[in-house]
């Protein structure tokens, strides 16, 4: 019985490994590379979005202090 439970403990362990290998070897591959690339960029492109909403509502700000443009102008935009 107890070669058992270890054949069992040594055939989980190893199940285990090799998956954890399996999923390291496609993450180094071109695969995934170009997967995590295409995460950076969507990051990336996402930050830029916030930015751009960020300025252009921090200009709006500016442009009704300074009055530049008066809030009916502000709000068709």
């Amino acid at each position: 019985m107890k070669r058992m439970i270890w054949m069992a403990a040594g055939v989980a362990i190893g199940v285990l490994a090799v998956r954890k290998l399996s999923q390291t070897r496609d993450a180094l591959g071109p695969a995934g590379l170009n997967r995590a690339l295409g995460q950076v960029a969507d990051s990336v492109a996402t930050f830029a979005d916030a930015v751009r909403d960020g300025m252009q509502e921090r200009e709006m700000d500016l442009r009704l202090a300074l009055g530049i443009d008066s809030a009916d102008d502000v709000r068709t935009r």
